[in-house]
């Protein structure tokens, strides 16, 4: 593969997509009927990775909290989170993270989980809870497609990674699916759903995810 062929404005935006195609995340809420719950968060990240984001300038491109301390700062400054558990550990070449943290009601959660002010927001109308979360915005997806060149490299570095955001309730949920924008969008081929029942999911390749034009978002209600 010829990189020199690849333009999307610069190097760093080719480092940025290397930097998030070598992640893999999985995300399970679950949400009691008082609004409470919990979040099972695991996250693996390459050497890779890690090695480029510890070089001069590249701390800004870490988007979840690297180590215990980090978690436990994010947690601090939101109300309504407490860390229950935390572990990490090396499996073959990844970084893996885990850790559960616990909610007192959806709003901390999406606190938590708008990461730069725009990932993330909660609602409720005529008694229905509504969680939107943006896993991709447009800007980023026309980045990662901007050319068959640097599609192929995304897709081949992120191929044993996977996005799973998934969402337990007691009384049954719904998902469906958004663009980076947040409008409701057709169905993605490489996303595999569960859009009803009390455990609803998404689950998608982080290249496929990095590789939509029109990004993509989620919207659960239940």
């Amino acid at each position: 593969m010829n990189l020199s062929r690849v333009y999307v404005g610069g190097l760093a935006v080719v480092l940025l997509l290397i930097l998030n195609s070598c992640f893999g995340a999985s995300a399970g809420i679950s949400v009691r009927a008082d609004g409470s719950g919990k979040l099972a968060l695991e996250y693996r990240v390459s050497e890779l990775a890690e090695s480029l984001g510890r070089l001069d300038g590249n701390e800004r491109w870490h988007t979840v909290p690297v180590g215990r301390a980090d978690f436990e700062r994010s947690l601090a400054r939101l109300p309504g989170l407490r860390l229950k558990s935390f572990s990490e550990k090396r499996v073959g070449n990844d970084r893996v993270t885990k850790a559960e943290i616990e909610f007192k009601t959806p709003e901390a959660l999406a606190a938590f989980l708008d990461g730069n002010g725009k990932q993330a927001r909660f609602s409720k109308e005529n008694g229905t809870n509504r969680l939107t979360l943006i896993l991709l915005d447009a800007e980023g997806g026309t980045a990662a497609s901007a050319s068959p060149e640097l599609s192929a490299l995304v897709r081949e570095l992120s191929a044993a990674y996977e996005i799973r955001i998934s969402l337990a309730a007691p009384g049954g949920a719904t998902l469906s699916l958004l663009d980076g924008a947040g409008n409701q969008a057709a169905g993605v081929q490489a996303a595999r759903l569960v859009p009803t029942g009390k455990h609803v999911s998404l689950s998608i390749g982080t290249g496929d995810l990095l590789s939509l034009p029109e990004g993509l978002g989620i919207v659960m209600r239940w």
